[in-house]
């Protein structure tokens, strides 16, 4: 890949941050203390009644610069780009092609939970408790809170822990309290949200990818990681190979962009369900050197990001999708996914960027 020409891109097209870790590859009680997640986050978000978009051709400055960011890595990805309020798409190859979702799958969860809420199935503050057997891995900040008999809590926070901290835990549990992984698909199905797979839940995910079969015991102390290592390289292979060729949560990058058009319309849910949905994606504190850092001051965003596992230097999954929302009130449904590549971390991050940044460049000329 020409990553100098990569980085250029970013710095004309956009105000790109500093980079900065990224909030989805840290470790619970690498402190020793629980993180601290704010409350359910309120409603700040105006959501207008929804609407057919009107039917713009895609501008060509922006497709231009989407195909040659797309030229310029080496991988199996795809770039989706929808506008919310004038209707245009632009896509790279690889936007219909399902690939590996990993934590962006947290959103439709999430849905499935809000959905209920309109139905009157389920409230937020309903109570409710994590034991220790409900204990997954990789990120779980809340295995600081779950001692003894368990963690008593409520539905909005974990809501607000899975979609914000991105907290495996959270977001499992919330899949049982829903009504599990057919729950979900059956959500997915009925609002028609096109081709996106959900998958078995993050412990037997993530155990079959590593080539393991899921023991709870791999949910404390790096037990999990411990018996990864003792695979032989081959066997990882596989495991990794076969998840990529079919990945039980893949989906295509256009499928995500558009339910998140649709969301933000309000075509999905109740208003407030739509507000408390996306304000609460908007608290995220993951990703902070992915979309959200080639935003000029201004921008806002809500989105969700997804980091899958390595193995030699291949990643399996590196994704950032959401709502951007420019100064003067335009929106745009991004959703970016690398589903296999020997790229750096450094290079995924800086192609997520690069869309982001063209598209705020795209914005800023054609207010001009």
């Amino acid at each position: 890949m020409n990553t100098g020409r990569l980085v250029r891109l970013i710095a004309v097209t956009g105000s790109v941050a500093a980079l900065a870790a990224c909030g989805s590859t840290s470790r619970p009680g690498a402190s020793g203390v629980a993180p601290t997640v704010p409350p359910p986050v309120g409603v700040s978000i105006p959501v207008p009644a929804a609407a057919p978009p009107a039917r713009h051709a895609a501008p060509p400055q922006l497709t231009g610069a989407i195909d040659g960011i797309a030229r310029n890595f080496e991988g199996k990805f795809g770039i989706a780009i929808r506008a919310v309020d004038e209707g245009w798409t632009v896509t790279s190859p690889g936007a219909r092609t399902r690939l590996p979702q990993q934590s962006v799958s947290k959103l439709w969860v999430a849905l499935t939970l809000m959905d209920l809420r309109d139905q009157g199935k389920a409230k937020l503050d309903d109570p409710i408790l994590v034991r220790p057997e409900d204990l997954t891995l990789f990120h779980q900040p809340i295995a600081m809170l779950v001692k003894g008999a368990g963690y008593q809590t409520t539905v909005g926070d974990l809501l607000t822990r899975a979609l914000t901290h991105s907290d495996n835990t959270a977001n499992d549990r919330l899949l049982t309290y829903v009504g599990g992984p057919r729950a979900v698909r059956a959500m997915i199905e009925r609002k028609q949200l096109g081709d996106i797979r959900f998958g078995p839940g993050e412990r037997l995910l993530q155990s079959k990818t590593a080539g393991l079969t899921w023991n709870q015991s791999y949910a404390a102390g790096g037990a999990f990681e411990a018996a990864r290592s003792r695979l032989a390289p081959e066997a990882r292979t596989a495991a990794l190979d076969a998840y990529i060729a079919d990945p039980p949560d893949g989906a295509a990058p256009i499928a995500i962009a558009d339910s998140i058009a649709r969301l933000a319309r309000g075509e999905l849910l109740s208003e407030t369900s739509t507000r408390i949905l996306i304000d609460t994606m908007g608290a995220s504190v993951t990703g902070r050197a992915r979309l959200r850092a080639a935003l000029p001051a201004g921008w806002t965003i809500a989105h969700k990001t997804g980091t899958g596992q390595d193995l030699g230097g291949r990643n399996a999954g590196f994704n950032d999708v959401g709502l951007l929302t420019c100064p003067d009130g335009r929106r745009y449904a991004i959703a970016v996914m690398i589903g296999d590549t020997q790229r750096s971390m450094r290079e995924r991050q800086e192609l997520i960027q690069s869309v982001a940044a063209a598209v705020a460049s795209y914005v800023g000329s054609s207010r001009g």
